[in-house]
């Protein structure tokens, strides 16, 4: 760090650093593929998986490509009058002519009589060539000459790809555009200064921007494929990352130029001081995303490659471009609060003595500023500060009790896309599975009494022998349950129960298609939670035990970042039930929101603990901690409050999976920045004392009220 630090802050290596940068970005841009981010990419199941099975043994059956547009009329509730019925046929005939079997495209009219159906059958390839245009020359077709009230509606695997793909629509310039105007806000605000944010601001958007690019190049190296939601993600957590490592930064520092005349000098101790705790933190970050290359689905692997890429894009710009464009622009850039150097001086081991938030001030005993009232006010009563922040976090665990996972294919949308409307326009007049796909693939010697065993399964309304291939019959399956509901996988599991509890070769059946696509997502989601998140929190104790050579304290940061993160869940899972409307979390949020903030949440702690082992040479660990949280907390609140702010920023976006993801992290930030890091860890540390860093030995403790005390030795 050492060397960094003075090739980062030296008078003419700054500005080689610089330019070296702009060399090194504008030749990565110019060779590296910019690629396409895939708006609606293919399931991500493992090959093992009944589903994927299927899915492959479908490729050598005739209707490999096939797939289908439902197009759907309807007059609001009302019943269809015989104009609106021959409008209907009309509109039928025109969409035979857009379909690959133009005999089947015939219409049915509900049992009520409220809404009209027909089915399309399409070309695969054709579709996926052009999935917008497509649905636009469907939706063309059935609206021409529909008489005044009634409308026709896309739905089926057409209607709702084309629907996630305009949700997705501009998605990167509208989440780029809102996640710069948050962060430059909260910047100025942080900062009060009307040119400082700019330089932060531009170092990470050069770091996003080359990430995405980074990404994309690695994306088919890896196996991996970047969807359009990976890639918002993507860059929400590198503007939110690099800007918290950038205010860490500053303020460090800022803190050193009210000491030091030199600001070259001032930007080397800064490095030399923050440098270990963002590259600490950061290096979490990315380990912990980089775990997510063990999932079973690939969406998750993709998600994982993805982000610990740009994590690390993110570390390397806050650490030697953003010092070095600092350096370079000089004290001005803090105007109109410019930091002068007072006549204080440093302390022995080169940090500074000034309060940070003092811009000159040269008493001998500054007056003591909100940060540090609160770390004595916390210490005179520990033991119940801990126990009040403890029991504030159990009554938003509450909110668990709520907790599902699951949406059904009409829950997965914000609003009412066409899609989503047309299905609930189905589920009302017609069957709730009409528009779904199940498919049992079975031996075709044992067709009859597979047939036989599926039509006896409780929520099958119908099972129906097509084609042959490879010795393989396609069944096809209508379930009475909405499509990928949890009654459409309650049937799913039950069909494979049946149909393997048989025996002989009606046991060899395999049950796939979209429902049971969803419902192996579901459980590889469950798999890949229990299998990586006890891997993430191993990488996280075994950073800060290193980090802060201490057993002790990594339980606790541990502990506290996990009741965090139930606490979060908790009150989001009441908030999402409560208020809006969203039935249970998507199939892999709480995997998301647990990766994102045990590392995120472990990052503040290891800024508020690194500066209290700092502090705790010189005046112990009690009057160490109070002193780390005067230096760092106005600085990592602000942190938190912008992370938070840049998460909640996916909420832009139609797709609820992305908005529970933002809301959960959002929650989780503020309640680790406001009230765990802020309270609750530094009451624990008072509370432990000396125990909080064993095995770290010290030698004998000077009075009590000193302010020094001996040496830490190592384990």
């Amino acid at each position: 760090m050492l060397v960094l630090a003075r090739l980062v802050s030296g008078h003419r290596t700054a500005w080689a650093v610089l330019g070296g940068t702009l060399v090194v970005v504008a030749l990565l841009l110019a060779l590296l593929p910019s690629g396409d981010d895939e708006a609606f990419p293919p399931s991500g199941l493992p090959d093992s998986s009944e589903a994927a099975q299927v899915t492959a043994l479908l490729d050598e059956f005739p209707s490999a490509d096939a797939t289908v547009g439902i197009l759907v009329w309807s007059r609001g509730g009302a019943e269809l009058s015989s104009a609106d019925l021959a409008a209907v046929d009309t509109a039928a005939s025109a969409l035979a002519e857009q379909s690959t079997t133009p005999q089947a495209v015939r219409p049915q009219v509900s049992d009520d009589g409220a809404a009209a159906l027909v089915a399309v059958p399409l070309s695969a390839a054709d579709v996926e060539a052009d999935v917008s245009g497509t649905a636009t020359s469907l939706r063309d077709a059935a609206s021409a000459g529909l008489p005044d009230g009634l409308r026709a509606y896309l739905t089926g695997p057409v209607g709702f790809q084309d629907d996630v793909s305009n949700a997705f629509a501009g998605a990167d310039f509208r989440l780029l555009l809102v996640t710069v105007l948050v962060v430059a806000v909260l910047l100025i605000v942080t900062y009060r200064s009307p040119v400082l944010w700019i330089v932060p601001l531009v170092v990470v958007g050069f770091a996003d921007f080359l990430a995405g690019r980074v990404v994309a190049a690695l994306a088919e190296p890896l196996g991996v494929t970047v969807d359009a939601s990976i890639s918002g993600i993507l860059s929400v957590l590198v503007f939110g990352a690099g800007t918290n490592y950038a205010l860490l930064l500053v303020a460090r520092y800022r803190e050193e130029l009210l000491v030091r005349p030199d600001r070259h000098e001032a930007m080397r101790t800064a490095v030399r001081s923050a440098g270990p705790a963002i590259a600490a933190s950061g290096g979490t970050v990315a380990l912990s995303l980089a775990t997510l290359m063990l999932a079973e689905l690939s969406g998750n692997r993709a998600l994982g490659a993805a982000c610990a890429i740009g994590v690390v894009v993110a570390i390397a710009f806050a650490l030697v471009v953003l010092p070095a464009a600092l350096v370079v622009c000089g004290r001005g850039l803090f105007w109109p609060f410019v930091p002068r150097a007072s006549s204080a001086s440093p302390s022995a081991d080169g940090s500074a003595a000034a309060s940070t938030h003092g811009a000159n001030a040269g008493h001998a005993r500054p007056r003591q500023g909100f940060w540090e009232r609160l770390g004595r006010g916390v210490q005179r009563r520990p033991g119940r500060v801990a126990v009040a922040a403890v029991a504030g976090l159990g009554v938003l665990c509450l909110g668990l009790g709520g907790y599902a996972v699951g949406l059904s294919q009409t829950d997965q949308l914000l609003g009412d896309p066409d899609s989503v409307t047309a299905q609930r326009i189905v589920d009302d007049s017609f069957s709730a599975g009409l528009t779904s796909q199940t498919i049992v693939l079975a031996p075709t010697a044992a067709t009859d009494d597979v047939v036989r065993v599926v039509e006896g399964v409780d929520g099958v309304a119908s099972a129906t022998p097509g084609e042959q291939a490879d010795g393989l019959t396609r069944v096809d399956v209508r379930l009475d349950a909405e499509p990928e509901s949890d009654e459409a996988s309650a049937t799913v599991q039950d069909l494979r129960d049946a149909l393997h509890d048989d025996g002989g070769p009606v046991a060899d059946a395999l049950v796939g298609g979209t429902d049971a696509t969803a419902y192996d997502e579901r459980t590889a989601a469950s798999h890949d939670l229990g299998l990586i998140a006890p891997v993430i929190l191993a990488i996280v104790f075994a950073i800060l035990a290193v980090l802060l050579r201490s057993l002790v304290a990594p339980v606790l940061l541990i502990a506290s970042v996990l009741a965090t993160f139930a606490a979060s869940l908790g009150a989001a899972t009441w908030l999402f039930t409560h208020l809006l409307g969203f039935p249970a979390l998507d199939t892999s949020v709480t995997l998301y929101a647990f990766l994102f903030l045990v590392a995120l949440g472990v990052d503040y702690n290891i800024f508020l603990t690194t500066r209290a082992k700092e502090e705790r040479l010189r005046h112990g660990t009690r009057e160490g901690m109070v002193r780390a949280l005067s230096s760092t907390g106005g600085v990592i609140t602000s942190a938190g409050v912008l992370l938070a702010a840049v998460f909640a920023v996916l909420g832009v976006l139609p797709v609820v999976a992305l908005t529970q993801v933002g809301v959960i992290v959002c929650i989780g930030v503020l309640l680790d920045t406001l009230v765990v890091r802020t309270v609750l860890v530094p009451a624990l540390v008072f509370l432990t004392g000396e125990a909080f860093w064993w095995p770290s030995r010290r030698g004998p403790s000077r009075a009590r009220g000193s302010t020094s005390e001996p040496l830490e030795t190592s384990i």
